[in-house]
């Protein structure tokens, strides 16, 4: 039986990217050897790297102004290692507090500069259920820090205001999925384990010119120079992450690119929410104009009456991955690039058999 993967992260991949990461486990482009037993210094792998980067910079449509980095330690190692490199010792930085993931973004920065990080504005009065607006933002920060998808709670942000500061985005659950002005950017990151391939790679893109003026001491293994010298090699990178994610900006540009992958995420979550909204038994838990098309958050109105019958019909028809978070419960669709429309189809077809048999 055909499942449908609605898991959050790690998450779904196309099929083509999931045969040639077998092949390549198996063999490696005919040297004899598994790439899990490569060494990462060999030209191939080197060659692998050097792909990857520029697929990436071709995707968001940047240029050579920005280096692109294949790190480890996920995301979250990236609350760290922000502040660390352009938060200077007399500065400021604003966040914009989002989620369980912003709010962990702020709390590290804090930790390497107490009251240095500033929370502009949170959406945490009504359980992260929406993304603020109109929020102030002082002059004369050192950035501004934005996460545009989150995971937990279902928002996206639509639009991001811009500052006569640096603009960071943590994007780790939505990249590669829309098309935007993404030099508006000065630093993004992601894990991979969305969009992108399995975890174990985080995906770091830096403007260079904003390096090197913190005027902190940086541990060796937090200054991004260092890793943009070592061509993202500095120390063993996570090869098969890091390949997985090769092939899967292949199969991106091979579709169509964000282009497509914005059409098909929009088709996906208007398949969804418009059943959410329409079937009785069902509610949305984030702000309508802020629903994330990646991560579709929503409750049944009356558990106790509809739980068991939507969980048995779900785990009938394949579906697997829709628990919500821990912290927040109920149901969570994540709709990642290679969830194919027929998957959306098959959970609104069980929402709408649970609503016959009410």
């Amino acid at each position: 039986m055909k499942k449908h993967n609605f898991t959050a992260g790690p998450c779904i991949l196309a099929p083509e990217v999931f045969e040639g990461a077998a092949a390549a486990v198996r063999e490696f482009e005919g040297m004899g050897l598994s790439l899990l037993e490569i060494s990462h210094r060999d030209k191939k792998v080197v060659a692998v790297m050097e792909e990857a980067q520029q697929r990436v910079l071709k995707t968001l449509g940047l240029g050579d102004d920005y280096a692109v980095l294949f790190l480890q330690g996920g995301a979250s190692s990236q609350f760290a290692m922000l502040p660390f490199n352009l938060l200077t010792s007399s500065g400021r930085a604003g966040y914009l507090n989002t989620g369980t993931w912003a709010t962990k973004a702020l709390e590290e920065a804090n930790k390497l500069a107490p009251g240095q990080a500033l929370e502009l504005a949170s959406s945490k009065d009504r359980n992260f259920s929406y993304i603020p607006k109109g929020f102030a933002i002082p002059s004369g920060l050192d950035y501004v820090h934005y996460t545009s998808n989150n995971t937990i709670y279902g928002t996206q942000m639509k639009a991001f205001t811009k500052t006569d500061s640096l603009m960071v985005c943590d994007m780790s659950s939505d990249i590669f999925s829309r098309q935007m002005d993404y030099s508006a950017f000065d630093l993004i990151y992601a894990g991979a384990q969305k969009n992108l391939g399995p975890a174990g790679a985080t995906l770091v893109v830096v403007r260079k010119d904003i390096l090197g003026k913190s005027g902190r001491y940086i541990p060796t293994m937090f200054d991004y120079p260092t890793h943009i010298k070592g061509e993202s090699m500095y120390n063993t990178p996570p090869v098969f992450s890091l390949y997985v994610s090769l092939l899967t900006l292949r199969w991106m540009d091979a579709q169509g690119g964000l282009p497509e992958m914005e059409r098909r995420a929009n088709a996906r979550a208007a398949a969804l929410y418009g059943e959410i909204d329409r079937n009785p038994l069902f509610v949305g838990t984030a702000a309508t104009e802020d629903r994330s098309p990646m991560n579709a958050c929503f409750l049944l109105h009356d558990e106790a009456a509809h739980k068991d019958t939507f969980d048995a019909l779900a785990k009938e028809a394949g579906l697997v991955g829709l628990a919500g978070h821990r912290s927040v419960g109920g149901y969570r669709a994540s709709m990642y690039n290679a969830l194919e429309q027929s998957s959306v189809d098959a959970l609104v077809e069980v929402m709408r058999e649970v609503e016959r048999r009410a």
